[in-house]
């Protein structure tokens, strides 16, 4: 079964050789997204963990859409923080995404850099129907 490779222009174009997703088997595995908006490029909330953690997680919401899955098929994620006394923060505003639904499984770990000096970075694996 081959994978497929998943791109949407509602979150940020991968810059070097990875996917913005990949499926197989009913399986999504999204690439890890920061805060960048699509359209500019530009980084959004920079110094706000929680105007950056609703970006990352909008990115993440476009990703999926286009690979035909919704937060309620999200059964992984990983969060990357620049600095874990901001947990709470991301905490909240992650708890506000998956409300209604059954949360995924989660690994969170504080990173020694991420990416242009942002503050959090998330990836998700989801499962949809076949």
């Amino acid at each position: 079964m081959p994978n497929k490779r998943i791109e949407t222009d509602g979150a940020p174009a991968a810059i070097g050789p990875y996917s913005q997703a990949v499926s197989v088997g009913g399986w999504i595995f999204c690439s890890g997204q920061i805060a960048l908006d699509p359209d500019s490029g530009s980084l959004v909330g920079e110094g706000d963990i929680e105007a950056e953690t609703r970006r990352v997680l909008k990115n993440l919401d476009a990703v999926l859409a286009q690979a035909g899955a919704t937060p309620a098929d999200v059964v992984k994620a990983t969060v990357y923080l620049s600095d874990m006394s901001e947990f709470s923060k991301m905490n909240q505003v992650y708890a506000e995404y998956f409300e209604g639904h059954e949360p995924p499984a989660r690994v969170c770990i504080q990173a020694g850099a991420l990416p242009r000096g942002v503050r959090v970075e998330i990836d998700f694996t989801a499962r949809v129907a076949g």
